[in-house]
């Protein structure tokens, strides 16, 4: 009796591109485990739309609690059909409902709605992503894997700086990606910081600069401790990061930059989603704001501010010792502004 062969598996139908290649389409399914990238592509799809027509309207959909009939009800013509964006998160965790409505309007889109289906993965969903691969309302594919190899990193980090028509060497993007290896939002940031504060060619010099020993990692390290009200851990964790070469004015930098976030996010009210599109951020970045800023006060958060502001100058030069201005900084934000 022959032996059975493996069944192929069937190409999609669909067109799949990278995550800067998303354009508009009627359904796109957003795939993936990398939830960074996701998130770049769905800020540049709803950057591309709005630009073509401000009046966009912008709704969001939870798959996993999704109510029957709320899709077709987003969807639906609006008095002065203006264009809709209509993202749905969660698909790998949607219910049966949200299946089979997803299914019957995949035959018949709405004219003017864009459609996009977050799936981060996993098998839950597979008889809705099959159809969508098959053609089915004539959509695209965007494809977030993860970047795993050191390779895909150097790319990635090649291309935040070629975007940007600035020049890095390849020694200094090597040992950008190996310092930030481990996380692509880190390296992401890490990317934007060099572009925003260097104005020549990016060196290994100027990357030993920033992230000597990891700079920024041990930087965000003392900021989260501090923020969280632990401030005999944030001195360790300083201590090691300034006898591992740690520059003071990065520290600071990091410092600046989460509380900055912090004061973005304090008062304001809605789901992550929605907040970052508002302010302009990630909504993992949002998420973490939320959780830092709890224990904190508006007062608190304006006393640190102006005092980070004033650190900054004093490890810049205006003061004459560093060490003793961080940790009068690190004191003040363990206490939350209180002193």
């Amino acid at each position: 009796m022959p032996a059975k062969t493996a069944a192929k598996k069937s190409a999609p139908a669909i067109p799949q591109l990278p995550w800067k290649a998303i354009r508009p389409a009627h359904i796109i399914l957003v795939s993936g485990p990398e939830q960074f990238l996701a998130d770049r592509a769905l800020r540049l799809l709803r950057q591309t739309l709005r630009s073509e027509d401000p009046s966009l309207e912008v709704s969001d959909i939870e798959a996993d609690g999704y109510l029957p009939g709320e899709l077709i009800t987003l969807a639906s013509p609006s008095l002065f059909a203006e264009p809709r964006l209509i993202r749905v998160t969660n698909v790998e965790k949607c219910t049966d409902a949200f299946i089979s409505e997803t299914l019957s309007y995949l035959e018949y889109p709405a004219d003017d709605t864009y459609l996009v289906l977050r799936h981060a993965g996993g098998v839950r969903g597979k008889k809705l992503l099959d159809a969508i691969r098959g053609g089915l309302g004539g959509g695209i594919e965007i494809v977030c894997a993860e970047l795993k190899k050191d390779s895909d990193k150097l790319d990635f980090a090649s291309a935040e700086f070629s975007d940007k028509k600035r020049r890095i060497t390849a020694s200094a993007l090597r040992a950008l990606v190996s310092a930030f290896s481990d996380d692509l939002a880190e390296l992401a940031a890490a990317c934007q910081q060099l572009l925003a504060d260097s104005s020549e060619e990016i060196t290994e010099v100027t990357v030993e600069k920033y992230y000597s020993g990891r700079v920024e990692t041990n930087s965000f390290k003392v900021a989260d401790a501090a923020i969280a009200g632990r401030r005999g851990e944030a001195l360790v964790l300083l201590r090691h990061a300034l006898s591992s070469g740690a520059d003071p004015v990065p520290m600071v930098a990091a410092f600046a930059a989460k509380l900055r976030t912090m004061a973005k996010i304090s008062g304001a009210r809605g789901g992550s989603g929605q907040l970052a599109q508002q302010f302009g951020l990630a909504p993992w970045q949002v998420e973490r704001a939320q959780r830092d800023l709890r224990g904190w006060n508006d007062e608190g958060l304006g006393r640190t501010i102006e005092l980070i502001a004033e650190t900054d100058a004093q490890v810049k030069g205006a003061g004459r010792d560093p060490i003793f201005a961080l940790e009068r900084m690190i004191g003040v934000v363990s206490d939350r502004g209180a002193r």
